[in-house]
């Protein structure tokens, strides 16, 4: 019996200790573990605030550092821009406002390519379907017309609407750079603000296409000059500050320049691309030379 009760006691004293030792290891379990997620969670968190730390302090600076030209991130900061911001751009080429400079009030230090690249993308369709339905118009009452659409016209618009948007900012670059370096009063550009400025400058001549497919001349040369007038006068108030302290010879031819080429640039499509002749559709492009052959057959030998 003794023994038996010292067993049952022994077994008692093995329940209690395994249960202290159970109720010891889930107290370290239970303990141990939120100490360590704590840990954790508070050394993530001291990361994350390091880090948006970090970025306050870019952002304040102004110092934060641009990806190499050669990577992808840097390409993709010249199209990290909203609508909201495109369209305020949009307006402020299209309605200049005396004594306000489109980089210092829209652009600043964040120039895109984004809106440039649509707004020439959308001008050469326009464009090209524009003239396009302008040709039908003028033709349709002829005899035997037979309407074909001519895509060469989508090729030459490319052409012409992305080369001035991008080799007249590139020469007028170079010369202000050039110049810069001369006269250190004079204020300088980068190439994707001029490049910028150009680009949202052409934006008013997409409704002006448009009307140019009524066929009337009339209208056609004056949406020409108020388009001239909107945007021309857009690119000579942003340029003005960075050539005014130059010599006045300089500073007249620059800006004589800027204006001329917007102006042969309007006059040139509009001549390429909208025309009120009327083709006849059926005229032999043999002709003259069966003319020829003719006449070279009745000459005396």
């Amino acid at each position: 019996m003794a023994n038996t009760d010292f067993h049952l006691q022994f077994q008692e004293f093995e329940d209690e200790q395994g249960f202290t030792e159970n109720n010891q290891g889930a107290t370290t379990v239970t303990i141990d573990e939120p100490i360590k997620s704590r840990k954790q969670r508070k050394a993530t968190g001291t990361a994350f605030e390091e880090e948006d730390n970090d970025d306050k302090t870019e952002l304040l600076s102004g110092q934060r550092k641009s990806a190499p030209f050669w990577t992808f991130e840097y390409y993709q900061t010249l199209f990290d821009v909203d609508s909201h911001q495109v369209k305020n751009r949009i307006i402020g080429s299209i309605l200049p406002w005396p004594g306000k400079n489109f980089v210092e009030v829209y652009l600043r230090s964040n120039p895109d390519l984004y809106g440039p690249f649509w707004i020439c993308a959308t001008l050469v369709f326009a464009i090209a379907v524009s003239g396009n339905i302008s040709s039908f118009l003028v033709n349709q009452g002829q005899p035997k017309f037979r309407y074909v659409p001519d895509f060469s016209k989508v090729t030459m618009a490319a052409t012409a609407i992305y080369s001035y948007a991008w080799l007249v900012p590139l020469a007028l670059w170079g010369f202000l750079t050039w110049r810069n370096r001369k006269i250190t009063s004079l204020v300088s550009y980068s190439f994707l603000q001029i490049v910028c400025v150009y680009g949202y400058s052409l934006s008013i001549y997409i409704p002006a296409v448009i009307l140019w497919i009524i066929p009337s001349e009339g209208l056609r040369w004056c949406s020409i000059v108020v388009a001239l007038c909107l945007s021309g006068s857009v690119l000579v108030m942003t340029f003005w500050p960075a050539i005014r302290d130059d010599k006045p010879r300089i500073t007249i031819a620059i800006i004589s320049t800027i204006v001329i080429l917007h102006v042969l640039l309007a006059v040139g499509c509009k001549a390429c691309f909208f025309s009120t002749y009327e083709m006849d559709p059926s005229k032999d492009h043999n002709e003259p030379s069966t003319a020829t052959n003719t006449s070279s057959s009745t000459k005396p030998k």
